[in-house]
């Protein structure tokens, strides 16, 4: 097989830097995979990303280097598809440090897969660990909150090309954040694909430790994230959606119980979240905070949904 990994970006330079280096340097044991590219989309960043590829495209043989305007995830993986050579694609994001086995254990998997089920019906999904560590990323150990129940999810996962093309690739009308990769997974599980778990397909997802500068950008991802769980349920208005997206009675019950109705909020709980960063203590802080962040979120879900039913 021929993997093109597709990684698309926007002003991440440092932790990018990392990611392709790794997947530079990707150990084969055997003949599985014949060759590998690497279809990196910039997607209009303006932190010298496009310089660093090229000054260094001599030492990054495997890469290739697309550009668009600013359009979002959705668009720079299909321009990636679009223009990759290999029959099999692997998607992470790039923020994703990966060990150097990486491709050939997707490799192993996806093999494996085809003989055990007599069908080539499939993709594979590997690991995800959260880190904040960006020294050592890989150092990083599994924790229960890296669990993931998602069907398709483009953090690290492999896909033979043909199943992105027949279920119509990424729909693009996704432009804020979020679904657009478990929209499309809900096309290919139409097309009865399954999804084969490849834990040693490890890959390693960093960002910043949680501190309070961060939480005016997170309420506007959850509100983005709550307008596109809309169009998510519009394309397929479904109860397995409505539960994706946080649209039911039971989400408005939990959040607003756990929020005491909104009153637990970014204002509210910055002292207590203040507290535990200072005592180093972000990830049990983010913990927190996700109380009021999934109350903003399910808030926009239902005034999205409103808003198109008035």
């Amino acid at each position: 097989m021929y993997i093109s990994v597709i990684i698309p970006t926007y002003n991440r330079l440092p932790i990018l830097q990392k990611s392709v280096i790794a997947l530079e340097k990707q150990q084969l044991t055997d003949n599985k995979i014949s060759d590998y590219e690497i279809v990196i989309v910039d997607d209009g960043s303006t932190d010298k990303t496009l310089t660093w590829l090229t000054e260094n495209k001599i030492q990054l043989p495997h890469v290739k280097v697309l550009e668009q305007n600013h359009q979002g995830a959705a668009s720079a993986r299909n321009l990636g598809v679009i223009n990759a050579q290999g029959d099999t694609i692997i998607f992470i994001d790039s923020d994703l440090v990966v060990t150097e086995n990486f491709l050939q254990c997707h490799a192993d998997a996806l093999v494996k897969g085809k003989q055990d089920l007599k069908s080539d019906r499939l993709f594979t999904y590997g690991a995800v660990i959260n880190t904040n560590n960006f020294d050592n990323p890989t150092s990083e150990p599994y924790k229960i909150t890296d669990f993931s129940a998602a069907y398709f999810a483009t953090g690290n996962v492999a896909i033979a090309r043909k199943w992105l093309e027949e279920a119509g690739l990424f729909d693009t009308g996704f432009q804020l954040y979020g679904w657009e990769d478990l929209e499309l997974g809900v096309r290919l599980k139409k097309l009865d694909l399954k999804l084969i778990k490849c834990p040693k397909a490890m890959g390693y997802h960093w960002h910043p430790a949680f501190n309070l500068e961060q939480i005016p950008k997170m309420i506007e991802q959850e509100i983005q994230r709550g307008k596109m769980g809309v169009v998510f349920y519009k394309k397929h208005p479904t109860f397995d959606v409505k539960m994706m997206i946080q649209m039911t009675i039971l989400h408005r019950i939990l959040w607003g119980i756990l929020s005491l109705g909104g009153s637990l909020n970014e204002r509210t709980l910055k002292p207590v979240l203040q507290w535990l960063i200072s005592r180093n203590q972000p990830q049990l802080a983010e913990q927190i905070a996700r109380i009021f962040l999934n109350w903003h979120n399910v808030q926009a879900v239902y005034a999205a949904y409103n808003s198109t039913i008035d």
